[in-house]
């Protein structure tokens, strides 16, 4: 029998309106991958904007935490992966090439396979 991998997969539906909210999954995050437990950020609404290069650049940290940008750099350089959703972008006239390096687009199936797999997932 296969072992299950433990791995967390986060919802983000915020960006700069909700700093602090918005910080959360990424702080988790980053503390799961640095417990060495994969970790997945899936960014829906309003919380694909983190995404697009420069926005975070100018989103003001909250709730105690470190810049978000800084944030979403170290858990791309830990190995988390970012998952932008395509209607979100498409309907916020954000262009594939205009997101930041290591993220990737995604759709519902795999989002939904995703939390079928994950040992938790948090919607922030």
């Amino acid at each position: 029998m296969e072992e299950k991998v433990e791995k967390i997969f986060y919802v983000l539906t915020c960006a700069g309106e909700n700093p602090e909210k918005a910080s959360m999954p990424f702080a988790l995050g980053n503390a799961a991958l640095a417990m060495d437990i994969p970790a997945t950020i899936c960014l829906q609404g309003n919380g694909v904007y983190l995404a697009q290069k420069g926005y975070a650049d100018h989103v003001l940290p909250g709730g105690g935490f470190p810049p978000i940008k800084k944030l979403i750099l170290d858990f791309v350089e830990q190995g988390g992966k970012i998952w932008v959703c395509v209607p979100c972008i498409k309907e916020r006239n954000i262009a594939v090439e205009d997101l930041i390096e290591g993220s990737e687009t995604t759709a519902a199936a795999k989002v939904n396979l995703e939390a079928l797999q994950s040992s938790a997932v948090f919607v922030y």
